[in-house]
């Protein structure tokens, strides 16, 4: 296989590669299958496919010359006899890629402030200087009459320049323009939107506090300020391409909140019925038969002292109670039946996020087919990556974003992967934890990112990532008749693993 041949494949996926990478590759032994297990396991964020990100351990590790097909030849979907002689646990891994629990490293001093906004700065930062040629802003600052750049190809000077910034304030001027701070490690710049420039401006009304973002265009003569023509965000890449699935089926939950008194009981039972198989609808038990995994969003339980008063809407007053509750139930699951469940804000771990997975001696009541992971959480069920998020940024991006609603819970979903973060603003509703390392970037795009939180129902696709927000199984609380949110309780969207396909599924 020649170098030529290399750079084929990759372009063809949507990517670059470096020489010296498309030389190694080719002068491995089994050329054909590195470049298939690359382009399998490469993260969707990485343009240029460098030496660096060929991964020869796991390869090695993972490649047999004699059974080297795709996964989806290895596992073809499965006939099954009757609904427990199919899948066995073994059958369903469950790898957990990252969460916070045993990692976290926040005590609250000052410095991790800093240490934690400078690595998001740095991370998204990164994902963004791909795209365009930003310069420090303090190359700006330090000499406002001298910032012009050279334009390619010629000796003319223009004064328009590109930075990459923090957004610490966004301001109305009284003719309606937008004046947005942005900062960097080296200093702070302010840039202008007209209201004129429509689409620009529509985008320009859409940013939070603390994302981190690019700014293109001129400076006014005196270099105070950039006039912006482009504003360029994280993203997803474009083009991305699916990665190659698995078999079978998974079934997405959230916000179960099990000793409410508002908790649909009925409901429940109908759907662990539907989990065991035992329904007398004939396409509803061939469902059953293929689904191998439970992925659950938090609020397992509705937990103690939330919100006042929240003991009179408790059929379980005591917390450890609604857990052991929650056990129960959770033993009725077919063993084979993979579980994932991670915590939400009604949940017994801190209300600060990133929150660590369930304590052992909540755990320890749960049957072994769960695996515990914490908020937000990436797991790759074989194969399949799916960013656990319980939610609680929703609120913010409602509160924050023009056309983002507790309706369409994932419009604001498609707001974090275009941020490629799942809670960008600090200090507002949601209580984040300053870790040394910002753990709500969207590092590796998953192919399947699952929320909860609203009580609401939707799902989407966005540049073939699949976005699920799975509701509730808790009818009107008094507070969410208060505000008029009405949830969407006791549907439970099912995807099929192999090609992402999802059906809704109703045990009202």
């Amino acid at each position: 296989m020649s170098e030529i041949d290399v750079v084929t494949p990759f372009a063809e996926a949507g990517y670059q590669i470096s020489p010296d990478a498309a030389e190694m590759i080719a002068s491995h032994s089994s050329p054909e299958a590195l470049v298939e297990h690359i382009l399998a396991t490469i993260d969707e964020s990485v343009f240029v496919i460098g030496v660096e990100h060929i991964d020869f351990d796991g390869f090695e590790l993972n490649y047999k010359p004699e059974a080297s097909a795709r996964t989806s030849d290895i596992h073809p979907p499965i006939a099954y006899e009757s609904h427990l002689s199919g899948y066995q646990t073994s059958d369903n891994p469950v790898e957990v890629l990252f969460d916070i629990t045993d990692r976290s490293t926040c005590v609250g001093e000052y410095m991790e402030f800093t240490q934690y906004f400078r690595n998001r700065y740095s991370k998204l930062g990164e994902m963004i200087r791909g795209r365009i040629n930003a310069r420090p802003i303090e190359s700006l600052t330090r000499n406002r009459r001298r910032v012009g750049i050279r334009q390619e190809g010629g000796n003319r000077e223009s004064n328009e320049v590109s930075v990459i910034g923090m957004v610490s304030d966004i301001k109305t001027t009284t003719n309606g323009h937008k004046i947005i701070e942005l900062e960097d490690p080296t200093g702070s710049f302010s840039v202008l939107v007209r209201v004129a420039d429509k689409e620009l401006f529509e985008q320009a009304s859409s940013l939070v506090l603390d994302e981190v973002i690019g700014a293109t265009g001129p400076l006014t003569n005196d270099g105070n300020l950039m006039i912006v023509n482009k504003i360029t965000m994280p993203e997803l890449p474009n083009g991305m391409r699916r990665r190659t699935g698995s078999y079978g089926k998974a079934v997405f939950i959230s916000d179960v909140h099990i000793g409410s008194s508002t908790f649909l009981e009925d409901a429940w039972c109908d759907f662990i019925d539907f989990l065991k198989g035992d329904v007398s609808n004939e396409a509803m038990r061939q469902i059953s038969k293929e689904i191998r995994y439970l992925v659950v969003a938090g609020d397992l339980v509705d937990g103690i002292g939330i919100f006042p008063d929240q003991e009179k809407e408790l059929e379980i007053l005591d917390v450890y109670e609604q857990y052991r509750k929650a056990a129960e139930y959770f033993h009725e699951i077919p063993q084979h039946i993979k579980v994932i469940i991670g915590p939400g804000n009604h949940d017994a771990v801190r209300l600060a996020e990133p929150q660590p997975r369930f304590p052992d001696h909540i755990t320890a009541d749960f049957p072994g087919n769960i695996t515990f992971v914490g908020n937000p959480a990436l797991v790759n069920l074989d194969g399949v990556k799916v960013l656990m998020y319980h939610g609680r940024s929703i609120d913010d991006f409602v509160q924050s974003v023009p056309g983002v609603s507790y309706q369409e819970p994932t419009t604001a979903m498609v707001e974090m992967m275009k941020r490629r973060h799942l809670s960008p603003t600090y200090g507002s509703r949601v209580s984040i934890a300053p870790e040394k390392h910002d753990h709500f970037v969207i590092d590796q795009v998953p192919d399947i990112l699952h929320c909860g939180h609203v009580h609401t129902v939707g799902i989407q696709k966005y540049k073939n990532v699949l976005l699920i927000n799975s509701g509730t199984w808790q009818s009107q609380t008094e507070f969410q008749k208060r505000v008029n949110l009405v949830p969407v309780p006791a549907q439970v969207p099912v995807v099929d693993l192999s090609n992402f396909k999802t059906s809704l599924l109703k045990f009202e």
